[in-house]
């Protein structure tokens, strides 16, 4: 069996890491294809670097790039390279330009299609990833949920053949790597803190990032927590930040400013975060994984779950409302496991399998 798998976003190569070793355990041949949505060392390279994945047989280095342009470059791209490779599958991960344009290419041309991470909704139409969530289930032949949630949601828009419920890959990866991360990185050195001493933050969302008011206002409640923030800085919003000139809401504070880490050293930073504020949909996961309070910087949330069972609060951008979360912050005494046996890349790999 021959597929083909397109990634371009950090979260995508991890999710991919332990599909691609049960992919390959099993003789199957996969095409591995990045397109580049992420191109720099620390949001791209370091990943497959740490993870072991094998490099990408092509990358099609489309870069950053306003949502239509970046989209369709990789679309005509894409349907080059199926055409190509003649796959028994295209396999696809989550949400991103990546996720649509894998999904757009293989539907035009009539081959099968497999979406990771299906049935997610968070019924935000702002959000350009609701979009490509759900236009991706919509052409997917297999679906592979992570949640009966996801099952659901599918459900209600009339999605019921070629559904599965197999659990979370990032948990597979998360069961996997977590034991090496707090082996090999030294991060908690280097920042110089101790666990369960700081907050950890991450923010990239474009609704967050590419509003100077919105952006002020979280910016702001990190420095008024008076709390140490470990804040590894997403290059668009550390673009945003100095374009907007409000560096200075933070500068003089306890937030610590970094550029952008491997999986490894979040990882570590995570499981030993006594919170995390975050607007990604992974690291809320993520959080849950490693037992660790988050507080979601948006209004809604994917991952239902982890507020229904406490250990997530939505905040969106409302500087008293983040405040007030972090101080007042409850940890529930109950931690169930949601998101699968930690199989989930041998259940998805043995569907394509019996489907093929």
């Amino acid at each position: 069996m021959k597929i083909v798998t397109v990634v371009g976003a950090r979260p995508q190569f991890i999710k991919a890491a332990p599909v691609s070793k049960a992919l390959n355990s099993a003789g199957h041949t996969e095409y591995l294809v990045h397109t580049g949505q992420h191109y720099d060392y620390g949001m791209s390279q370091i990943f497959f670097d740490e993870l072991a994945i094998p490099q990408p047989d092509i990358n099609l280095c489309v870069g950053s790039s306003n949502h239509g342009r970046q989209t369709g470059q990789m679309l005509i791209r894409l349907e080059e390279v199926i055409l190509e490779q003649q796959p028994d599958w295209v396999l696809v991960y989550g949400d991103t330009n990546s996720t649509l344009a894998g999904a757009l290419a293989a539907a035009k041309l009539n081959v099968p299609l497999a979406h990771v991470e299906a049935g997610l909704r968070s019924f935000n139409r702002i959000m350009p990833e609701e979009h490509n969530r759900v236009l991706t289930d919509h052409c997917a032949d297999l679906l592979f949920c992570p949640t009966e949630t996801a099952v659901q949601n599918l459900a209600k828009e009339g999605i019921k053949k070629g559904v599965y419920r197999v659990g979370d890959c990032m948990y597979d990866a998360v069961l996997d790597f977590a034991k090496r991360a707090g082996q090999q990185s030294k991060i908690l050195e280097t920042l110089a803190i101790e666990p369960k001493k700081y907050l950890l933050a991450t923010l990239h969302r474009p609704y967050n990032t590419d509003n100077k008011e919105i952006l002020s206002s979280i910016l702001s409640a990190f420095a008024d927590l008076k709390e140490t923030i470990v804040f590894p800085v997403h290059p668009r919003t550390r673009k945003k930040i100095t374009a907007f000139g409000i560096s200075h809401l933070i500068e003089n504070g306890s937030v610590q400013m970094i550029d952008p880490i491997g999986y490894f050293d979040m990882l570590v930073l995570e499981k030993n975060a006594q919170m995390i504020l975050t607007d990604s949909g992974g690291i809320q996961k993520e959080a849950y994984f490693f037992a660790v309070p988050c507080v979601t910087l948006r209004s809604e949330t994917e991952w239902l779950e982890t507020v229904q069972t406490g250990w997530n609060v939505l905040t969106g951008a409302d500087h008293d409302k983040i405040v007030s979360t972090v101080k007042s912050f409850v940890r529930p005494h109950e931690h169930s496991p949601l998101y699968g046996d930690g199989n989930t890349a041998i259940h998805i790999r043995d569907i394509l399998t019996d489907s093929a």
